[in-house]
């Protein structure tokens, strides 16, 4: 923890939520978008790879031999500093590219801002956030669409390019791989109490602003093919959603789950968002939870933004959190 840095403007404090804890809950929204696919496009050159059905990360259609690989995302305030604020939101929008196997070339803002409420030298700051992180990455940043909104929301659409033969997806999970994390846990929780106290948490800014990049191309140079990054549904949520889409059942070894400095402080200390405890009310029917006690549950479904990847397989570096075993009562085993 660092002491409250001093800023004249609170950006979380013009915000119901933050980060990706805003997202609407995922029961509700698999309600919403169920029968929501479509038959292939007849006549069409492109087609779709990797749609709804699934639940990943982003949609992938085949073009001229190559995967095209589209996403957007963007959110409220998770900081009060527009600038680390930007590049949060743009190291989240482009982890989906990366967590489908992909390399990100092009991506477009999207701001909402209040423009009678706070200064456009704030915006500014956000959207030059977004664009260094993006730079970082390799990626063009070709203008984009803002509008005013009594709430802002920053982040980006992304457009990346992949082989379609090495791709990672969350339905390609099998029995007998071992799960692999490469980001620690406990985001949630210590942006919650940011907001709260205003309280800067460095360990937890830069774990946000890290790119999935590395991550990424070391699964693919393992031959890696399943994995999906841990976002705004926890750990648990995402890894339902593989396992689901994989037919198989994750096994969990809690001891090895890394968190953040200051994570489990902030959840016996009540820091805890409601997006997370939806979170683990939607997993709960799926996961048998053994003896694990219920600050470590909250953890595990703790509402992440810009969070790491999770990796059917061995990534160098990651922590090995568990394995995949077949299917069976449960989507997820706690032990």
């Amino acid at each position: 923890m660092t002491p409250t840095r001093q800023t004249t403007v609170r950006l979380t404090q013009f915000a119901h939520g933050g980060g990706c804890a805003c997202k609407i809950p995922p029961g509700e929204l698999e309600e919403v978008v169920a029968g929501l696919t479509v038959p292939p496009l007849a006549g069409g050159d492109t087609p779709l790879l990797v749609g709804l059905a699934t639940g990943d990360d982003a949609a992938v259609v085949t073009h001229r031999g190559a995967a095209i690989v589209c996403t957007a995302d963007f959110f409220t305030p998770v900081v009060d500093d527009p600038y680390d604020w930007g590049r949060i939101a743009a190291a989240n929008a482009l982890s989906d590219v990366y967590a489908m196997g992909g390399r990100p070339v092009l991506a477009v803002n999207l701001l909402s801002w209040p423009r009678d409420r706070l200064p456009f030298d704030l915006a500014r700051e956000v959207l030059r956030g977004g664009l260094d992180v993006a730079t970082e990455a390799g990626c063009h940043v070709g203008g984009g669409h803002s509008v005013d909104d009594p709430e802002p929301k920053y982040g980006m659409a992304v457009t990346g390019v992949a082989d379609p033969e090495r791709l990672l997806r969350n339905d390609a999970g099998r029995p007998g791989l071992p799960l692999s994390l490469t980001k620690p846990l406990g985001i949630g929780v210590l942006n919650n109490r940011h907001k709260v106290t205003g309280e800067r948490f460095e360990q937890a800014i830069a774990t946000m602003a890290a790119l999935n990049r590395d991550a990424s191309q070391a699964a693919l140079a393992a031959g890696i093919t399943c994995a999906t990054d841990v976002t705004g549904f926890g750990l648990l949520g995402h890894l339902h959603k593989l396992v689901r889409a994989s037919n198989v059942t994750a096994v969990v070894d809690t001891a090895a789950v890394p968190y953040l400095d200051g994570a489990r402080e902030a959840v016996r200390d009540g820091y805890v968002s409601g997006g997370t405890r939806r979170n683990l009310e939607w997993v709960a029917p799926h996961t048998d939870f053994g003896d694990t006690d219920a600050d470590t549950r909250l953890l595990l479904a703790d509402a992440q933004t810009s969070g790491g990847l999770l990796v059917a397989g061995e990534v160098p570096g990651a922590p090995v959190i568990g394995e995949l075993v077949p299917r069976g009562s449960h989507s997820v085993v706690l032990k």
